[in-house]
Formats: C-alpha cells, sequence, structure tokens
C-alpha cells in the first residue's frame, strides 16, 4: 500500500553486506539522528572490516525490510 508520505530507512550492514539492524520512520529529523548515532556508534576496526550505514528514502512501507523497526 503507497503512502504520500517520505519513509526514512537506516540501514546498518555488516562485512558480508547483510542486514544488521534497520530502523524506519516517516519522522526526518528522528531519521537523521538515528543514522548519525548509527555512523557514531561504528567503531574505526568495524569500519575497516567493513561495516556500513545507510540512510535511504521510501515511497511505501512495502520497501521497507520486514525486519526493521517501525517508529511512528
Amino acid at each position: 500500500m503507497a503512502t504520500d508520505k517520505v519513509i526514512w530507512v537506516n540501514e546498518q550492514f555488516d562485512p558480508a553486506g547483510i542486514l544488521y539492524s534497520c530502523i524506519a520512520t516517516c519522522d526526518e529529523q528522528q531519521a537523521r539522528d538515528c543514522h548519525e548515532s548509527f555512523e557514531r556508534d561504528l567503531t574505526p576496526e568495524q569500519r575497516a572490516n567493513g561495516w556500513r550505514a545507510q540512510l535511504r528514502t521510501v515511497a511505501s512501507w512495502d520497501e521497507v525490510p520486514a525486519s526493521s523497526l517501525k517508529l511512528s
């Protein structure tokens, strides 16, 4: 089901590219704060090993990974 709101999706991936953590919300500021936290919490060793954080937007909850924490 599509929505007219932008959904912000924060994802953290392990070195193999597997989704480790995901939080989705329609609140842009909350999403940006969460992304900054994901980035800040990655240690230099994790980064060197390939861990990464990503912030993206989608147009539908159908595009959000099923395992994500959904915040309203």
